[in-house]
């Protein structure tokens, strides 16, 4: 039924722009070249450990730009009309990939701010400026503290940004949550301090645009049954958002791999008023994951095809699969 109404969708109005893809992708260390003295970016400068060059940056984002120009193509016959993104170290590299021919019809827009992380990797927002228009836009700082030494930890802001897609207002939420670096368990209270942060600007979006619509996308470093991803939903009975990418991992379906096991760690949740409008309506969820993507290295087989340097040679996208949801819009607005 679900796939009928998609395809009932793009006969009827596909090629009247009625159905946009809204995407996020964690694109693996988008580094430009230069040393920032202020970050642990000393890797991806020509005299670090990966002898990282302009060239090799320039490869990097036509990579990805041959990723994005066909996020939700199939579906939508357009890039996605806006999409989220994770470890870029500057606007730099944002103008650098939008540059790129695939991309540059599209007239996308930058939204950033630098993070206070301490590898200077933020996390951005691209839109396509003739079709969605910003009203709001404003980082969030995560404050984090190392329970050892008490001293302040650094990681990524949640970026808030709110517009208009035809009259419909649309709240986005771009977020990197804290790693899982010295185990799960240990930095699980890092991500609920994340969680708990957004669960702060999900409410107070409400409440203050009730009848505004909610996308949360991002790199959470937590799968959708663990507990923080749980949390930011809501109380049982007054939830505030829904998952549809619950039902993905009980299926095993994953956004990266790592020891032979898939992780959903990349997601987008939804205002459960998403499921009371007719005339703006979520049509399908899904991680982007074709056969191009994939490694198809034995030990590796299937697992996202991540950046790998031979020389001057870059090959490889990322250790990331993008996901994306497809959003429609009712005939009633032409």
């Amino acid at each position: 039924m679900k796939y009928a109404l998609i395809l009932c969708t793009l006969f009827c109005f596909g090629q009247k722009g009625q159905v946009y893809t809204f995407s996020f992708y964690n694109v693996e260390n988008l580094f430009d070249a230069y040393d920032n003295p202020n970050t642990f970016d000393d890797d991806y400068t020509p005299q670090g450990r990966l002898q990282w060059t302009s060239a090799l940056m320039h490869q990097k984002t036509a990579q990805l730009a041959s990723v994005i120009s066909q996020i939700g193509l199939k579906e939508t016959q357009r890039p996605p009309v806006v999409i989220g993104l994770a470890e870029i170290e500057n606007k730099k590299v944002l103008k650098s990939l939008l540059q790129h021919k695939l991309l540059r019809p599209y007239d996308y827009g930058i939204i950033h701010f630098q993070s206070p992380d301490f590898r200077g990797i933020d996390v951005a927002l691209l839109y396509q400026k003739n079709h969605f228009l910003i009203e709001d836009q404003k980082a969030i700082k995560l404050e984090l503290t190392d329970p050892k030494t008490g001293y302040n930890r650094t990681t990524r802001d949640i970026l808030v940004v709110s517009g208009y897609l035809a009259q419909y207002r649309i709240s986005l939420l771009i977020n990197h949550w804290p790693s899982r670096r010295g185990g799960k368990t240990k930095s699980a209270p890092h991500r609920m301090k994340a969680a708990r942060l957004h669960k702060k600007i999900t409410d107070s979006l409400m409440r203050k645009y009730p009848e505004g619509k909610i996308i949360s996308m991002g790199d959470y470093n937590d799968n959708p049954n663990d507990k923080s991803l749980q949390w930011i939903k809501g109380k049982k009975n007054d939830e505030i958002l829904f998952n549809p990418m619950e039902k993905m991992i009980r299926k095993g379906i994953g956004s990266l791999a790592h020891n032979d096991r898939w992780f959903l760690f990349d997601q987008l949740l939804f205002s459960f008023n998403w499921n009371k409008d007719k005339e703006i309506f979520l049509l399908k969820t899904a991680v982007f994951n074709p056969s191009f993507l994939r490694t198809k290295r034995s030990n590796y087989r299937g697992y996202p095809f991540r950046t790998k340097i031979h020389g001057t040679r870059l090959e490889g996208f990322s250790d990331h699969f993008p996901v994306y949801t497809v959003v429609g819009l009712s005939l009633s607005l032409e």
